[in-house]
């Protein structure tokens, strides 16, 4: 695993590409600043914009105090973040164990989204 992904902390001390992260993590004590150089490679750019993305979908998710509203809200974009790593995998990947794998994740994993939203529709929170 590369160096800038190992020293994230948390996701929510997820800084912006090439800026020092002051931020607290989850739940956590303030971590001394740590540099997150940008993306060098077509793979780790679209490794990383996955990882943000997910990160941003996944704390914008409307929290409800529900712990299986939450669950799903939580897991769906999480799920998303898998398939988009594996899709690069698939794109720029060579190992055909690896490849195959990655195969496997995108089917489990949209399996399970397909699983969740039916889930949604069946036991709307609050909120929707």
């Amino acid at each position: 695993m590369r160096g800038w992904v190992c020293a994230v902390i948390g996701l929510a001390a997820l800084p912006a590409f090439g800026q020092p992260s002051t931020k607290a993590p989850m739940g956590g004590m303030a971590q001394p600043a740590a540099m997150v150089p940008a993306p060098s490679s077509p793979v780790d750019q679209a490794m990383m914009a996955g990882m943000m993305k997910m990160n941003q979908d996944m704390t914008s998710a409307p929290m409800t105090g529900d712990a299986d509203q939450d669950f799903v809200s939580m897991m769906a974009p999480h799920h998303l973040g898998a398939i988009d790593m594996a899709r690069v995998e698939l794109k720029y990947g060579k190992d055909p164990a690896l490849r195959r794998m990655a195969k496997g994740i995108i089917a489990a994993q949209e399996r399970e989204i397909a699983e969740m939203r039916r889930w949604q529709k069946l036991h709307p929170g609050p909120a929707q």
